[in-house]
């Protein structure tokens, strides 16, 4: 038997909480080629993006979204963000900007909510707006997408959101909510990379719709995808936590299944196998895997000048390996190459208007929820 019975979904809902085993070979504090600095204290924060003027807003998995100041360290709640129900895995979520920003100044972020028929992950946009005494909002703040169908339970939301490199097009991920079977259904959006107009809309020539999938599907087989982006060559990249071990980097391509539930690189969680990904199954197998796992967080494409050796790697958050890890990227092949030990979970990595590294602690089980910058050691 390839799943587990419906009758061990409490089990797996209790270890999937503890989001996977520590990962391996971290390197230690004292190998690290960065000097961090602790920049500033959130509550359990989630995501973060920066704007144009080196500001930045930050989530909060209770549902607060602060704009942040690095440069003299004010957090000013920002009014207008919908009821977010954080119960377990849940939160406000991801967080990024339009790509016409400067001129519409819309803001895209997702949240897991709690309405008639159950609990699920939405997509929403308002426009940011600071009045003359520092009070700011999301303006007409709209729900513009949301997750199909709506279940019961608190887990594997996903919610990570991506812009085209040509600014035309919204990815959005859909994790399977701990229902393992969604993943594979054509009808239902869990499970899922989806392609989405900027109004929330299904784009139109999306691969699979044709075959009667949902029209908002990009790729499926996925389990609980936590990372997203595009590389310079406009590739697009994706991590996500696997069972018990089979974390993954997958390189997304249209119509490509990836297998899950029925081919993983982990285990469930109750040690009975799931088969392994082989040659000719026909579903897509990650260009990287871990087991034991790193329970990654979130993901960038690294396209700065601070650090010139990286440019063009991965850098993806550790939750339970409480690390930073670095995936070398050569076309389409990923290879592992860096994992430093950082002393908390980690929920996510951005890049700031400098090159510089910003990584937010989960600020849960022994991490504070810290902001910290990292620069080259000089």
């Amino acid at each position: 038997m390839r799943r587990l019975p419906l009758a061990a979904l409490p089990f797996i809902l209790i270890a999937c909480s503890a989001e996977n085993a520590t990962g391996q070979n971290a390197a230690t504090a004292s190998d690290r080629p960065f000097a961090t600095a602790t920049i500033a204290d959130f509550d359990a924060p989630w995501a973060m993006t920066f704007l144009p003027d080196g500001r930045a807003l930050v989530t909060e998995k209770a549902g607060e979204m602060l704009l942040f100041d690095p440069k003299n360290g004010t957090k000013i709640p920002i009014a207008g963000i919908p009821a977010v129900d954080s119960a377990g895995q849940g939160a406000l979520m991801d967080v990024v900007t339009s790509p016409g920003f400067a001129q519409d100044k819309m803001v895209y972020f997702s949240f897991s909510e709690s309405r008639e028929g159950g609990k699920g992950v939405a997509l929403a946009k308002g426009a940011f707006a600071q009045a003359s005494d520092g009070t700011t909002s999301l303006t007409d703040v709209q729900v513009i997408f949301r997750a199909t169908p709506y279940l019961d339970g608190n887990g594997h939301y996903s919610g990570r959101i991506a812009f085209s490199p040509d600014g035309q097009y919204l990815f959005f991920t859909n994790g399977d909510r701990q229902k393992f079977d969604p993943a594979q259904d054509p009808k239902s959006t869990l499970g899922k990379v989806l392609r989405l107009n900027l109004d929330g809309t299904p784009a139109a020539g999306n691969p699979l719709a044709a075959k009667g999938f949902h029209p908002a599907i990009w790729s499926y087989g996925h389990r609980n995808l936590l990372g997203i982006a595009f590389d310079e060559k406009g590739r697009l990249w994706e991590q996500e936590m696997g069972p018990k071990g089979g974390d993954e980097v997958n390189l997304i391509q249209p119509g490509l299944n990836y297998g899950w539930p029925e081919v993983s690189n982990g285990s469930h969680y109750d040690g009975r196998a799931i088969p392994d990904h082989q040659a000719g199954d026909g579903y897509e197998a990650p260009k990287v895997s871990w087991n034991p796992v790193i329970s990654p967080g979130g993901l960038i494409h690294y396209s700065g000048d601070m650090f010139p050796a990286w440019k063009g790697s991965l850098f993806i958050g550790g939750l339970s390996s409480k690390a930073l890890v670095r995936v070398k990227l050569d076309g389409e092949t990923a290879s592992k190459a860096d994992q430093w030990d950082m002393g908390a979970r980690i929920r996510e990595v951005e890049q700031g208007p400098d090159g510089a590294l910003w990584v937010l602690e989960d600020g849960r089980d022994g991490s504070q929820g810290r902001l910290l910058k990292l620069t080259p050691k000089r």
